[in-house]
């Protein structure tokens, strides 16, 4: 929320009133919504609760939004304490990559990458349990999709048949084979596949 309310701070008022209207309209969703992605790994209970308050309260009273999902892509690990607090704020899932790598690799072999977590059990049993899913591949681009000025980038996407470098079909398959082999991973019918990476769409 940091830098979403620089840039909306720097918008004119027609701008001001597309970006208000595409989230009236639930065509731009905000995730989290906390000031900035707090750290997970040693966290101070007050500090975390003061980051989402703040970029919570900026939402309210910009656009009367509330967000229903946690994420916490990048943080290098991830603690009960932070689980607990998005079910306790009322958020309905959290999503995140990074996690022990056998822990990983099992749950995949298990199609458990989306699970129901209860951060402390024992003390609250399921009251403040939170729909997890978890990233296989980090959270950028999917491999052979890569783009955008800050990497090495990927053949891009060719749609017109009368190039040399035409590609599309190829892509496509590819992609395909790629949520294939995602969905084998999880069980349900529905997956999210991120698009994007560090400061590039």
């Amino acid at each position: 929320m940091g830098f979403f309310s620089l840039w909306y701070g720097q918008q004119d008022a027609t701008t001001r009133l597309k970006v208000k209207m595409l989230m009236r309209n639930g065509q731009l969703d905000i995730v989290n919504g906390g000031w900035s992605a707090n750290d997970e790994a040693n966290p101070n209970y007050n500090d975390i609760l003061n980051n989402m308050m703040l970029g919570h309260e900026f939402l309210q009273k910009e656009f009367g939004v509330v967000p229903k999902i946690g994420w916490t892509l990048d943080a290098f690990g991830h603690s009960t304490t932070n689980a607990r607090l998005f079910a306790e704020m009322g958020f309905d899932a959290t999503f995140f990559s990074r996690m022990d790598h056998q822990e990983k690799n099992e749950r995949k072999s298990q199609q458990a990458m989306t699970f129901l977590w209860r951060p402390d059990p024992i003390h609250f049993g399921s009251q403040d349990q939170i729909l997890a899913n978890v990233f296989p591949d980090d959270y950028c681009f999917p491999a052979g999709f890569f783009t955008g000025e800050n990497y090495n980038s990927d053949d891009p996407f060719i749609s017109d048949p009368t190039l040399q470098t035409f590609n599309a079909e190829e892509k496509m398959i590819d992609f395909i084979n790629y949520a294939n082999d995602y969905t084998k991973e999880r069980k349900g019918r529905n997956i999210m596949i991120p698009m994007g990476c560090d400061f590039t769409f």
